[in-house]
C-alpha cells in the first residue's frame, strides 16, 4: 500500500505518523503518547522558525564539501545548525524528568546525549569558522565519541543498568556477558555516526529518524514494563521534534540540522535502546541507517583492498553513502528520500510484527 503513494512528502508522513500514534493511544488506552507527540511537534515547529531567522542574522551557513554531487552546490549557504533548536526543547525535557523522578539512569542518559550535542556543536561551528564542510578533524570527533560513550557505558554497566543478554523474543535471547561492552560502544557510536551519514539529503535523516523514534517508543512500550514507561515518552517527543523539523528541512530544505542534531539524535536511539534492552529491534528499525553506513565501510575497504592488489583503487559504488550513488544514476533528491521513508515504515512495520510473534 505504501508503495503505491506516489507523492509521499512531508504532509504524508505527518499524517500516517499521528494516526499511528492515535491508534497506539487507544490500544494502551493512555492518550499522552499523542499528546506528547502533538504538543513536541509544534515546540519544534516554533523553535525551528524563530532559530531559522537567527541564524541567519548570525550567518551560520552551510559549506558543501566539493567531493560531494555537483548539484549539491546550490545548496551551499543553506542555514546550519538546526539542530540546536530540535535538541535543546528534548534536553530541557529531559533534565526537568530526571530531576522530578530522580533518577540515575535517565541521569546518565541526560549527560551522554548532551555530550553528543557539545560534540556536534563544536564540528558545525569550527566547520562555519573555517568555512569548510569539516570542523572537527575525524580522529577528534571520534575520539570525544568515545570518552562520551565509554563513561556511559562503564557507569551504566557497573549499576546493572545495561542488561548483557541481548533480547530477541520472550523465549529466546543472547548472553554477551561481558562482551556486551564492546557492542555497547558499536550500537552507540555506530548509531551517532550512521545518522549522521544519512543526513546528506533534504528530509532524509529526520523523516527516518521519526520512524525511527515512533517504533522504538511503541516496542518500548510493548514490553508492558512501567518503569520503562519515560522512555516511550521520550521516543515520542524525539518523534514529533522531529516532524517538526522536516518541516522546513523536506526537500527543498530552508535549514539543515549539521552535526549538532544527527549525532544527537543517534546517541539518542543507542542510548536509549541500550538502557531498555531494545538493541534487537533498533537494528531492525534503523536498517535504513545502518545501510547508508555500511556502504561507506564497504566503499572505503573495497577501495583500499583493490588499491593495495592491483595499484589501483575500485569502487563499488558512485559514490557513498548510499544516497549519493542512486542521486549520480539520475534519480531525484526528492525519489530516493520518499522511497527510504517508505523502505522505513515497513522496517517499523515489520520489527513490530516479530516482537508480537516471535
Amino acid at each position: 500500500m505504501i508503495g503505491k503513494i506516489k507523492n509521499f512528502n512531508f504532509k504524508s508522513l505527518f499524517i500516517l505518523n499521528t494516526f499511528a500514534l492515535v491508534v497506539t493511544s487507544f490500544f494502551f488506552n493512555n492518550f499522552i503518547f499523542i499528546g506528547v507527540f502533538t504538543l513536541f511537534f509544534f515546540i519544534s515547529l516554533l523553535t525551528t522558525k524563530n532559530g531559522l531567522e537567527i541564524i541567519k542574522k548570525l550567518n551560520l551557513l552551510q559549506n558543501i564539501r566539493t567531493e560531494g554531487p555537483k548539484n549539491h552546490f546550490r545548496k551551499n549557504d543553506t542555514p546550519t545548525m538546526g539542530g540546536i533548536f530540535m535538541m535543546v526543547p528534548f534536553l530541557i525535557f529531559l533534565l526537568i524528568i530526571t530531576i522530578n523522578l530522580s533518577s540515575l539512569k535517565l541521569l546518565f542518559l541526560f549527560l551522554t546525549i548532551f555530550g553528543f550535542f557539545i560534540t556536534g556543536f563544536l564540528d558545525d561551528y569550527l566547520s562555519i569558522k573555517n568555512k569548510k564542510n569539516t570542523g572537527l578533524k575525524t580522529k577528534e570527533k571520534f575520539f570525544l565519541q568515545s570518552i562520551i560513550s565509554i563513561i556511559f557505558i562503564l557507569l551504566a554497566y557497573e549499576k546493572n543498568l545495561i542488561n548483557p543478554l541481548i533480547t530477541i523474543s520472550d523465549s529466546l535471547d543472547i548472553n554477551l556477558k561481558i562482551f556486551i561492552l564492546p557492542i555497547s560502544f558499536l550500537i552507540l557510536v555506530g548509531m551517532s555516526n550512521s545518522v549522521n551519514l544519512a543526513d546528506g539529503l533534504d528530509g532524509l535523516a529526520a523523516g527516518c529518524s521519526g520512524i525511527v523514534f515512533y517504533g522504538l517508543g511503541t516496542e518500548i512500550l510493548m514490553k508492558e514494563q512501567q518503569e520503562l514507561f519515560i522512555y516511550s515518552i521520550l521516543c515520542y517527543s524525539m518523534c514529533g521534534i522531529c516532524l517538526g523539523f522536516l518541516n522546513y528541512n523536506s526537500y527543498p530544505a530552508k535549514i539543515f540540522m549539521g552535526d549538532t542534531g544527527s549525532l544527537s539524535i543517534g546517541a539518542i536511539l543507542g542510548s536509549i535502546a541500550l538502557l531498555t534492552d531494545s538493541v534487537f529491534t533498533l537494528s531492525i528499525f534503523s536498517g535504513i541507517f545502518i545501510i547508508e553506513s555500511l556502504s561507506v565501510l564497504i566503499q572505503v575497504g573495497f577501495f583500499k583492498i583493490t588499491k593495495k592488489l592491483f595499484q589501483k583503487g575500485e569502487r563499488i559504488f558512485l559514490m557513498a553513502p548510499l544516497h549519493h550513488h542512486f542521486e549520480l544514476q539520475g534519480v531525484k533528491e526528492q525519489t530516493i528520500v520518499e522511497n527510504f521513508w517508505k523502505i522505513n515504515i515497513l522496517l517499523v512495520i515489520l520489527g513490530i510484527v516479530l516482537k508480537i510473534n516471535l
